[in-house]
C-alpha cells in the first residue's frame, strides 16, 4: 500500500477543516492553502502548515498549477480537492496525476465523463440506467428544432447546462413562447459559471423527490452503497435539509435503487467517494439524474448512520487500501438529519448577509454534531458560498430525529448576522415535513407559511433581547447606587 505522508486541501472553510481534522486523525501532516482575505479563516489556523496562494479571493483556489507548485514545494503526497472550487475539475486531476501525486477523488477521466451530463446520460442510457427523457447537447440546433424536440418530450421541460452543478444553470420552461428567452439565460449563466455554455433539454418531473446514493468504491473494482440520503428540500434547486434514509423510500426501493447506483458507478469504474443521484416520481419511479464526483456536503449524515468515515475511507481508498466493508455490512442506525445555516435573510427573499460573527453558541448534546469553519469575531467575506455551519442530528426515529433538530436549531445562535435558522426551525415544526409529506417544490409551496413562523421566532428572539437589555439597565444602576453610597 502507498504511504501518505502529508496531504495539501485544495479548498477552505467548512470542508477544508473537515479534511484537516481527518488528517489529524490518521497522523497525517495537513497543509492549507488560502488567499489573502483568508488568512485568519479557521482551516489555515489548525492545519500543520498553511501557504498564501494570491491577493485575489478566488484565483488561488482555481489555479491548479499554482496548487501544484505549492504541493511538491512543501513536500505533500496528495491534494484533497473538498467540494467545490477544482473538485470536479478533470484537468486538475490530470495536472496532479501527471506531477506524480495523489488525486484523492476518481481518476480524471471518470470525473470528466460524469461532469459532462450529456456524456454521462449517455452512458448511463447504454448502460440500462434509467434516465429522464430528453436531448442531446443543443447549442448546434436551430431554435426552431429546438421548440420541436421540447413539444415532442412534452412541456414542462427543464434546460439544464452540461458542465452545471449546485443549482446553477438550470431554467424550468412551462410555455413555448419563453423557451427561447431562458435557453439565453440559461447559455449565458453556464458560460459565466462553467466556462462552458453547453445546454440539453429533459422532460421536467414535477415535484419530484431527490434521492441520492452514497457510493465507495476502491481502486480494484470493489463498490458498494452507503444507503441513501433524501435532499428534497430545495430553494432555487439548492439544498436546505437533508435526510439519510429516507423516511418515505421503502426497503424494497431502497434495494432497487441502490443496486442501480452501484451499477451505474461499475458503468464508468468509479473509484474513491461519489454519490448517484435520482429523481423520483410519486409512482416510485426513478430517473438518473447526475454523479457527483467528489465528498458531497452532506456526506456527514451518511457517517452518522453507518459509522463509516468518509473523509477518512477517501484517503485510505487513494492510498491503495482494498475496501474492507461489503454491502451486507451497511445498515442504518437510526436517522440523521443535516439543516444548512447559510448567511442568508429567507424573509427576504434569501438575500446575502454579511457582516462579523459578534457571538457564536452552536448547538451541543448527545448525537448532535457542527461541522463550521465559525469563531467569534470572525468576518464573513463576500466572496465565497454562504454556509456557515452544517447542524446534523442522529435519533432512533425519524420522528425523535426531527425533534431533536427543533431542540438544537432553538439552541444554537450566530449573533451579528443573518441566517437561515429561523427558516430552518420553522421547517422542522411544519406538519408536512414531520410525517414525510415533502419534495422539491415544499419550500415554494409553503413559503408563506414559513415566513409567519419564521417571525415568531424573530419575535421571541427580540423579547428576549430587550429583556436582556432592561436587566442590565437595571443591574448598571444598582451598581452606581451602591457605589455613590458607599
Amino acid at each position: 500500500m502507498i504511504m501518505i505522508h502529508k496531504i495539501l486541501v485544495a479548498n477552505r472553510g467548512e470542508i477544508a477543516v473537515r479534511v484537516i481534522r481527518a488528517c489529524r486523525d490518521l497522523h497525517i501532516t495537513s497543509v492549507a492553502i488560502y488567499t489573502r482575505p483568508d488568512k485568519s479563516c479557521l482551516h489555515v489556523r489548525i492545519a500543520s502548515e498553511a501557504y498564501e496562494v494570491g491577493e485575489h479571493p478566488m484565483k488561488g483556489y482555481l489555479d491548479p498549477h499554482k496548487i501544484v507548485e505549492v504541493a511538491k514545494q512543501c513536500g505533500a503526497d496528495a491534494i484533497h480537492p473538498g467540494y467545490g472550487f477544482l473538485s470536479e475539475n478533470y484537468e486538475f486531476a490530470k495536472i496532479v496525476e501527471e506531477a506524480g501525486l495523489i488525486f484523492i477523488g476518481p481518476k480524471a477521466d471518470v470525473i470528466h465523463k460524469m461532469g459532462n451530463k450529456n456524456i454521462a446520460r449517455y452512458l448511463m442510457k447504454k448502460n440500462g440506467i434509467p434516465v429522464v427523457p430528453g436531448t442531446e447537447k443543443l447549442n448546434n440546433e436551430s431554435i426552431e428544432n429546438i421548440k420541436k424536440y421540447a413539444r415532442q418530450i412534452g412541456y414542462p421541460v427543464i434546460l439544464k447546462a452540461s458542465g452545471g452543478g449546485g443549482g446553477r444553470g438550470i431554467r424550468e420552461v412551462h410555455k413555448e413562447e419563453d423557451l427561447e428567452g431562458l435557453l439565453q439565460d440559461c447559455k449565458r449563466e453556464a458560460l459565466a459559471f462553467f466556462n462552458n455554455d453547453e445546454v440539453f433539454m429533459e422532460k421536467l418531473i414535477i415535484s419530484p423527490r431527490h434521492i441520492e446514493f452514497q457510493i465507495l468504491g476502491d481502486n480494484y473494482g470493489n463498490i458498494i452503497h452507503l444507503l441513501e440520503r433524501d435532499c428534497s428540500i430545495q430553494r432555487r434547486h439548492q439544498k436546505i435539509i437533508e435526510i439519510a434514509p429516507s423516511p418515505t423510500v421503502s426497503e424494497n426501493l431502497r434495494k432497487t435503487m441502490g443496486v442501480v447506483a452501484v451499477a451505474a458507478a461499475k458503468a464508468v469504474g468509479y473509484t474513491n467517494v461519489g454519490t448517484v443521484e435520482f429523481l423520483l416520481d410519486d409512482y416510485n419511479n426513478f430517473y438518473f439524474m447526475e454523479m457527483n464526483t467528489r465528498i458531497q456536503v452532506e456526506h456527514g449524515i451518511t457517517e452518522e448512520i453507518t459509522g463509516v468515515d468518509l473523509i477518512v475511507r477517501q484517503i485510505r481508498i487513494a492510498a491503495g487500501e482494498i475496501l474492507d466493508l461489503e454491502q451486507s455490512d451497511i445498515k442504518a442506525q437510526g436517522f440523521a438529519i443535516e439543516a444548512r445555516i447559510v448567511a442568508e435573510d429567507a424573509a427576504k427573499n434569501f438575500t446575502p448577509a454579511l457582516g462579523k460573527v459578534t457571538g457564536y453558541y452552536p448547538a451541543l448534546g448527545p448525537s448532535v454534531r457542527v461541522d463550521s469553519h465559525l469563531y467569534k469575531d470572525y468576518n464573513i467575506p463576500p466572496f465565497y458560498d454562504s454556509l456557515l455551519a452544517k447542524l446534523m442530528v442522529r435519533a432512533t426515529s425519524f420522528d425523535l430525529a426531527v425533534n431533536k433538530l427543533e431542540r438544537a436549531l432553538e439552541e444554537f445562535s450566530i449573533e451579528g448576522v443573518t441566517t437561515t435558522i429561523p427558516l430552518l426551525l420553522a421547517v422542522s415544526k411544519s406538519r408536512e415535513f414531520r410525517r414525510g409529506f415533502f419534495d422539491t417544490s415544499y419550500t415554494d409551496k409553503n413559503m408563506e407559511v414559513l415566513v409567519k413562523e419564521m417571525q415568531k421566532y424573530k419575535d421571541k428572539k427580540n423579547k428576549f433581547k430587550n429583556e436582556d437589555q432592561i436587566l442590565n439597565v437595571i443591574t448598571e444602576a444598582i451598581e452606581r447606587f451602591e457605589k455613590d453610597n458607599r
